[in-house]
């Protein structure tokens, strides 16, 4: 068996094993699949009308659902590295990894096995929110190539968070340690751009809003998915998610290869 070959057939059998995981905690399904779609449902169905009416011309055609989904989508991601962050720690406390590092496999599998798990569930999740916004009036405008453009807005971001959630996995010394990025990635987006326009703030909340990672990413993916002009957001997200990934790789794969004995 080549290098190549023994490299894939190990990921795979850790993408398998993350996949089992998420199906035998419901726990983890409803954080990362059931939340984003409760959150699409709560804020359409109970503050979309009175949201939705003070946008203005945010929203094409004037329906806050078309202004809400791409934050949603954006947020879905969050709760999927939250997800993974808690795995990979659980993973490194418990043993696992440890024990892994012994074994004669692809050593990196082990991270890869995490990144890929995360992508399937994010993509399914995305899947559930856009069905169920359809459901609700949401008409996208965008064409094939605004969907390809937008998946791979979607694909890096993915990437950038789950790599930080790897990382902060593997460095903290217990599940409590993840907190912290638990709540970023989770109150990040509600002082974006997702639910209303950062002109609609005031003060150093508006400053925040537009300068933070989640915002340029946002509306890139509401330009693409609503055909409205996205402007400089696109060149601020990639930069954003491109930066954010390469760090997040590079502490994560240092952190991995330490040895634990030292």
């Amino acid at each position: 068996m080549t290098t190549t070959s023994h490299a894939v057939t190990d990921s795979a059998t850790m993408l398998r094993r993350n996949l089992r995981h998420v199906l035998r905690f419901p726990d983890v399904l409803v954080m990362s699949l059931g939340l984003p779609v409760i959150l699409l449902l709560l804020f359409v169905g109970v503050f979309g009308s009175a949201l939705g009416a003070g946008l203005g011309g945010a929203a094409r055609g004037g329906d806050y659902v078309d202004y809400l989904v791409p934050g949603i989508i954006t947020m879905s991601v969050g709760y999927g590295a939250t997800t993974t962050a808690l795995a990979v720690n659980k993973d490194m406390t418990e043993g696992v990894i440890a024990r892994f590092r012994t074994m004669a496999i692809f050593r990196p599998a082990v991270l890869v096995g995490h990144v890929v798990a995360a992508a399937v569930r994010t993509m399914v999740s995305t899947g559930l929110v856009i069905a169920v916004s359809l459901l609700l009036g949401f008409r996208p405008a965008a064409g094939p190539a605004g969907w390809f453009a937008a998946i791979g807005v979607l694909a890096l971001l993915v990437l950038a968070l789950t790599w930080l959630a790897v990382a902060i996995g593997l460095a903290a010394r217990n599940a409590e340690g993840v907190s912290l990025f638990t709540l970023l990635v989770q109150v990040l987006p509600f002082t974006s751009s997702a639910f209303v326009p950062p002109d609609s703030m005031s003060g150093v909340l508006r400053w925040f809003a537009e300068n933070e990672p989640f915002t340029p990413v946002i509306d890139t993916m509401r330009g693409l998915l609503l055909g409205t002009p996205v402007g400089g957001s696109a060149v601020a997200a990639v930069a954003w998610c491109t930066g954010l990934a390469v760090a997040g790789f590079l502490w994560a794969t240092a952190l991995f290869r330490r040895d634990p004995t030292r």
